[in-house]
């Protein structure tokens, strides 16, 4: 296995301060998902201060879906190292589940995270299969215990966070949710996330419950249709959007292509960025 390196600590040190910063301030604050390096610079573009990779969305932009070991812990640092170089901005990772089940996996993804320039990134407990998809109880924490321990032995803060997956895998449990984040906040993690959550009444009781660590809140799935002003009265600190702008994308050129497909027309284009601005934002 190819070791991935990145070479400028000092810019990466700065990164992580600049990250950790902006969960210390007042307020919330939005981290988009570009899935290529072209999509984050045009987010970096847009004047947004962090980015976070998303996992489906890198996996459709290589004809892949977002399944158990279709995209490869080596393609998900090379889709990693292309987005940090694309910008200077600060960016975390979806490491998925640690690509691996043992805490050790999780582990050498942690290092091999930072290696590719990352300064944050998340662990996830659901496992990629149908028939168990959501880890045991204390295999979740020993695996979130495990990343901690390899965040905090790097030269820089690396921010953690740890992921309660119920919610979107089928498992409408918030009891066990909050379990589950109170017991990773108390394992070390930076952020606590529970991917899924929809209701102002659940997020206020994910934000108290594991309260001072930081929580990130999903939004763009159906049925979760709260703005920055509202998810930051509940308390919430970071609002990510996951695969959201990448199957806005796809949709907006599934249309398209239907549209020539079925129609024979071509008024799409109309519509289209145009070619000079598009351009200058790549610096053409």
């Amino acid at each position: 296995m190819r070791t991935i390196r990145f070479s400028d600590a000092a810019g990466q040190a700065e990164r992580a301060r600049q990250f950790h910063a902006l969960h210390d301030r007042p307020g919330a604050f939005v981290i988009p998902n570009p899935w290529d390096a072209g999509s984050a610079k045009l987010l970096a573009g847009m004047g947004f201060e962090a980015l976070a990779t998303t996992s489906a969305g890198y996996a459709f932009s290589i004809g892949k879906p977002d399944s158990e070991g279709a995209v490869s812990r080596d393609e998900t640092l090379e889709n990693v190292r292309a987005i940090v170089g694309a910008t200077g901005l600060p960016v975390s990772a979806d490491l998925e589940n640690g690509f691996g089940d043992d805490p050790a996996s999780c582990a050498k993804t942690i290092r091999m995270a930072a290696q590719a320039g990352l300064v944050g990134g998340s662990i996830e407990d659901a496992t990629g299969r149908g028939d168990a998809p959501i880890y045991p109880f204390e295999q979740a924490v020993e695996r979130v215990k495990a990343a901690v321990k390899a965040a905090h032995a790097l030269s820089f803060p690396f921010m953690l966070t740890a992921r309660a997956e119920n919610l979107i895998h089928g498992r409408i449990d918030l009891p066990d949710t909050i379990r589950r984040l109170q017991a990773y906040a108390e394992a070390g993690a930076d952020v606590l996330y529970a991917p899924g959550l929809k209701t102002p009444q659940d997020i206020a009781a994910v934000v108290q419950a594991v309260a001072p660590r930081p929580v990130n809140v999903l939004m763009g799935l159906a049925g979760a249709a709260l703005s920055v002003d509202e998810l930051a009265q509940l308390g919430v600190k970071r609002i990510s959007v996951g695969s959201a702008l990448a199957r806005a994308a796809y949709g907006e050129f599934l249309r398209a292509a239907r549209e020539v497909r079925e129609q024979g027309t071509f008024t799409f284009a109309q519509k289209a960025v145009p070619f000079a601005e598009i351009n200058a934002m790549f610096g053409g």
